[in-house]
């Protein structure tokens, strides 16, 4: 069973990265603050010592997320680079590939996009129409895909696509490397109203030419490399909630802690404490759920994990979202000023209930998997 209490190599993970995260603050640079991580190990604590990572799993991975996070430096590509295309690569790579792309994946020197959603099938693996055929040796892969993270500074995407079946006819999903100078492989930057570091992108692939080695993994293995992947990215989407929701709540107790209306601090009034205390409570419930999903994965178990993870992420972009708007309510005016860097916030938070599955399908999976109940679609 899961420990409640962490260990004191985890307080201690957690205590230098948030001392990290402190230092490089709101305003960071993200390249810089990548950098300096990759230095200090943190980016690849989930990869194999044998390949130059910190030989933890995603929970380790998680504390160093949600600790910047909570320091107002949340890194995404954190939840694609090490966690999505590094796991992947170290439970089903072939040795050519760890050895090429686990180290620098580790330090940080080169990183990795993930795409997986398309512009009619979303997220669903059934309806990718992303194919690769095969021409001699080679595969060719052909299709699009949208909100890809990171294209413009990854130097490789991890592509999900579909090949056929030989036997049965059926396309089932296949991950492939694409450098990101393949002849045929396009980027366009989608226009976001949202603010972030790392941006938007759709791909084309227009008879992207690909050799052997560019396969991940066994041809057969279909959903079970898969879901690798997309288990820890929910695990991470909520530790990327979670930092968020702390900043924004440390934020506002600080403010109502400070503001002075009729000669007392306004935390002393009900109506704003106890919203607060609520935001925290449902911060630590989603930790806890968090905390689980991450050893589930970490000891194999990934029927478990994938339950946990999809209720992990669900529980932390509510909790994120309530204690944004919280912490907004409490500042008043002051929490849509530029000054105490909460307003922006107010859209950033919703992109956990959205991405990168959105809460109505985690409902869908809970209800189907978990209670057994009957499919509507």
């Amino acid at each position: 069973m899961t420990t409640l209490i962490e260990s004191e190599e985890h307080k201690a993970l957690r205590d230098a990265v948030a001392a990290l995260g402190k230092r490089h603050g709101r305003n960071h640079n993200r390249e810089q603050l990548w950098s300096d991580a990759g230095k200090l190990g943190y980016l690849g604590v989930n990869l194999p010592e044998a390949y130059g990572g910190g030989g933890g799993g995603i929970t380790e991975l998680s504390i160093v997320l949600e600790e910047l996070g909570a320091a107002g430096c949340p890194l995404l590509m954190l939840v694609v680079s090490p966690a999505i295309c590094g796991t992947v690569i170290a439970r089903f790579g072939t040795d050519a590939q760890k050895q090429e792309w686990l180290p620098v994946l580790a330090d940080g020197t080169r990183t990795m996009a993930f795409g997986i959603t398309e512009p009619d099938a979303g997220s669903n693996s059934h309806r990718i129409t992303t194919t690769a055929r095969r021409d001699g040796a080679d595969w060719l892969l052909t299709g699009r895909k949208v909100f890809v993270s990171g294209v413009d500074i990854a130097d490789a995407t991890l592509v999900v696509g579909r090949t056929e079946d030989a036997r049965t006819g059926n396309l089932k999903p296949c991950l492939f490397i694409v450098p990101r100078d393949a002849p045929g492989f396009q980027r366009s930057r989608i226009d976001m109203e949202l603010n972030a570091a790392e941006k938007q992108f759709e791909l084309v692939l227009d008879d992207v030419r690909l050799p052997p080695q560019a396969l991940v993994g066994d041809e057969d293995a279909g959903l079970l490399q898969l879901f690798a992947g997309l288990n820890p990215e929910r695990i991470m989407t909520a530790a990327f909630a979670i930092g968020m929701g702390r900043y924004a709540l440390a934020r506002a107790i600080e403010y109502a802690r400070e503001r002075t209306v009729w000669k007392a601090p306004i935390g002393a009034h009900q109506a704003i404490a106890h919203p607060l205390a609520q935001a925290h409570i449902d911060l630590e419930l989603a930790r806890l759920m968090m905390q689980k999903a991450a050893y589930l994965y970490d000891a194999g178990d990934d029927v478990g994990a994938g339950e946990a993870a999809n209720m992990a992420k669900y529980a932390a972009a509510e909790a994120n979202v309530k204690a944004v708007d919280q912490a907004v309510h409490t500042l008043g005016g002051n929490g849509l000023t530029r000054e105490f860097g909460l307003a922006s916030l107010v859209t950033a938070a919703r992109v956990a209930r959205i991405a990168p599955v959105s809460r109505e399908m985690i409902l869908n999976y809970v209800s189907h998997q978990t209670l057994g109940l009957p499919k509507s679609y």
